[in-house]
């Protein structure tokens, strides 16, 4: 069985859980509002599974898909009002759906001013991610299986090998993307030191569309490309990311030397805490210089 769900009604609040419950526990998560976490979680929720790691520093939550491109959503530590861990790192794989299904049902609470609060725990490998959701004095309990995670891809993608990055606010980019013609199996990104700086183009249905932003535009918050690029990303691999894009403010766009691309999204959660969402896709080919 995938998932156990039951209530404990009347329970005890989870900030009284005692000592001796929370030892047995190798990693424990708490959050007063369950939504700071599943609406990160929805920005890479384009795929089943999703591989958990967790350090001091926080959670950090990945979803591959044909290994042509990875998204990682980082949920520090100091976003949780508990984060304990006992090991230096700890790793599992669960399916990302059914925790969405557990957090948007017993944790989505549209009542204005009501929030559901979250403990997740984790004793370790074989054992279920348990998930306590507390809500006006009701406890629901959700024991989703986990298992072995697999080992996520390296695309190798460091800052030394950057050659071009900008960052946008958001809705300058949700304005390119309802303008562009979506029907277009490729987006093209051109980054250059000259005109026309950024431009995005698609060649869909409706003919050949091109988006500029100039270096000094209003939108742009910053702008360093040290040499012309040109490359075409599949649409079907980035249209995941605009659920990202979706809760962003801002967005960093970065290529390095071989034309993969990194999104960057900055998400404030409901509290106003920061959280980072990172895309990075491989180009479906190189656009020679005409």
């Amino acid at each position: 069985m995938l998932l156990q769900v039951f209530a404990l009604l009347g329970s005890m609040p989870l900030s009284t859980q005692s000592q001796s419950e929370s030892d047995e526990y190798i990693l424990v998560a708490s959050l007063d509002n369950a939504r700071n976490l599943s609406n990160i979680l929805k920005a890479i929720s384009f795929k089943d599974h999703a591989i958990f790691n967790a350090t001091q520093n926080g959670l950090k939550v990945t979803v591959e898909d044909s290994k042509c491109l990875q998204a990682n959503a980082f949920i520090q530590a100091d976003i949780f009002q508990e984060f304990t861990i006992r090991q230096d790192v700890i790793g599992f794989q669960v399916n990302l759906t059914v925790l969405l299904d557990c957090l948007t049902i017993f944790g989505g609470s549209t009542v204005p001013g009501v929030s559901t609060a979250l403990r997740m725990c984790y004793i370790g490998y074989g054992y279920p991610l348990t998930l306590f959701l507390e809500e006006a004095g009701v406890v629901t309990v959700c024991k989703i299986n986990t298992q072995e995670p697999e080992e996520p891809l390296d695309f190798d993608f460091c800052s030394t090998n950057v050659t071009n990055k900008v960052i946008l606010q958001s809705d300058s980019l949700k304005e390119a993307f309802s303008e562009l013609d979506m029907t277009s199996e490729v987006l093209q990104l051109t980054m250059s030191p000259s005109h026309p700086y950024f431009r995005l183009s698609t060649f869909g249905n409706s003919g050949n569309a091109h988006y500029d932003y100039p270096k000094d535009s209003d939108m742009m918050e910053l702008f360093q490309c040290t040499k012309t690029q040109k490359n075409r990303y599949k649409m079907s691999l980035l249209k995941p990311s605009t659920k990202a894009l979706g809760l962003s403010c801002k967005v960093s766009v970065r290529t390095d030397s071989r034309g993969f691309l990194s999104l960057q999204y900055l998400v404030r959660n409901d509290d106003g805490q920061i959280c980072f969402v990172e895309y990075y896709c491989c180009p479906d080919e190189e656009v020679d210089e005409e």
